[in-house]
């Protein structure tokens, strides 16, 4: 897994969850899905943003912008928990699984049900 990326600010999330969401798109494409109601160079600024903090690639298509995630939603995410697991539990899943077990945010239940379904993943392979 690479380096962890910069964090990214509450509309730059908003505008990469589009991305995620719907696929490559133009500045203008995301402005339409965007719920807020912004200029396009406002969309085209944290765009941008995006891609100098390698969260976001483009392509060029006669003339026009079509912007791309780097990753999936997912691995993403598993980026952003491993930094944190290397922080806050000296790199051990083991301890940020009991973390999360003994503060109530996930039941034993749910992760032996977690388990089965890695297994079954791993399995299929």
């Amino acid at each position: 897994m690479r380096s962890p990326l910069p964090p990214l600010g509450d509309l730059e999330h908003e505008l990469l969850t589009l991305l995620w969401t719907h696929g490559a798109m133009t500045a203008v494409g995301v402005r339409r899905k965007l719920q807020r109601d912004l200029k396009d160079p406002t969309i085209r600024t944290v765009l941008r943003r995006l891609e100098e903090k390698g969260y976001v690639t483009h392509q060029v298509e006669r003339g026009t912008f079509i912007y791309t995630a780097k990753e999936s939603q997912e691995r993403a995410a598993a980026r952003v928990v491993k930094g944190i697991v290397d922080k806050f539990c000296g790199g051990s899943l083991e301890r940020l699984l009991l973390g999360l077990v003994e503060a109530s945010v996930i039941q034993p239940k749910q992760l032996d049900a977690l388990v089965g379904r890695v297994t079954r993943s791993l399995k299929a392979r």
